[in-house]
């Protein structure tokens, strides 16, 4: 299958009723009762990260309330986001629906409107004519402004999980005709930072450009940019064996093969933090290690067992990761929490 084929993953896969959106129960349950009682919000904000389903569950509540495709439209208010653009969607809302009950408005990246189109779909807010239902969709709640939520009814849409991540890319794969390896679709779990929409973005690049049906982890670090998992365990390894300088060697590695130091210091902390778990909670990271390689499950069974890998060795890395978003050399921060780590007692 070519990747042209697979260039509409998400969109293929996107749900088409609210049975079928995972991770976000709390906002199913409470849009679906509302339906059925026939308390209909007329303007709905739908706050949480890129990718967790919020334009998605827009168009499952317009299908729901019988709007057709006609009576749907969407606006970017990244691109769309002054006065005149409000004005205009003030003067459309008089507007009667083609052939549904309501014309339902997405405003999407509503956050972007600037403060004076803010004030002028205020008062269409207050007063919206009886077939219009808004839904505002941010990824960025607290800049929407409190007069404006204050007229919503808020839905905040949770991350999905790893695990949630983890399931889907699976089973997409799968039902694209793809056996993709346990570990790859970690990978892919992972760098997918809680976005349904960029796992499957990430799936559809590592599909479309297999040579066969069969997918390993080798074939997705290659595809996604994310670095080898050999230059992982080799920094893992030197943290436990308190290598400072193998452990400075492999971020050089890392650096000098363009790696996002983010994505590498992510990968870090996952696998100790596995390590961790196999030590205090053993069978929890027995559900984990079959989503792990052979090298890497071998790895984590011996730093289990090696006290220099404790709990403050992991907050340190997640310490060197909260600050590489602003530091000036980006692999700087890990190489200070290895060099601190260094001068810690054994």
């Amino acid at each position: 299958m070519t990747e042209t084929e697979h260039s509409t993953l998400y969109r293929t896969y996107r749900p088409g009723t609210f049975e079928e959106m995972k991770g976000q129960e709390h906002i199913v349950t409470a849009l679906t009762q509302s339906i059925k009682s026939g308390k209909i919000a007329h303007a709905y904000l739908f706050s949480g990260g890129r990718g967790t389903g919020k334009t998605t569950a827009a168009r499952i509540l317009a299908k729901s309330l019988g709007v057709s495709n006609k009576d749907i439209i969407e606006m970017d208010a990244a691109s769309n986001r002054g006065i005149d653009d409000i004005r205009e969607l003030r003067e459309g809302v008089w507007v009667m629906p083609f052939e549904s009950p309501y014309n339902l408005y997405i405003i999407d990246e509503a956050h972007m409107l600037t403060k004076e189109a803010w004030n002028a779909l205020l008062k269409t807010l207050e007063e919206p004519p009886s077939h219009v239902i808004f839904v505002l969709a941010t990824t960025e709640r607290d800049k929407v402004p409190e007069t404006i939520q204050s007229r919503c009814e808020i839905h905040t849409f949770r991350q999905p999980s790893r695990e949630l991540l983890f399931e889907t890319v699976t089973r997409v794969a799968k039902e694209e005709g793809f056996a993709l390896e346990p570990a790859g679709a970690e990978l892919v779990a992972l760098l997918a930072e809680g976005s349904f929409r960029d796992a499957l973005s990430i799936l559809q690049k590592v599909l479309g450009s297999a040579s066969g049906k069969k997918i390993d982890i080798a074939h997705v670090e290659q595809m996604s940019g994310a670095p080898r998992g050999e230059i992982v365990r080799t920094f893992v390894r030197a943290i436990g064996e308190r290598n400072t300088a193998q452990a400075l060697t492999a971020i050089g590695i890392a650096v000098k093969e363009n790696i996002d130091m983010r994505t590498f210091t992510k990968l870090i902390i996952n696998r100790l933090r596995i390590v961790l778990l196999t030590r205090f909670a053993p069978d929890l990271a027995n559900d984990l290690s079959a989503e792990l390689t052979e090298a890497d499950a071998t790895l984590i069974t011996e730093l289990s067992k090696n006290k220099n890998v404790t709990s403050d060795t992991l907050r340190t890395i997640l310490e060197a990761y909260s600050q590489m978003a602003y530091a000036a050399v980006p692999h700087l921060p890990l190489e200070l929490a290895v060099v601190d780590m260094a001068k810690e007692p054994l």
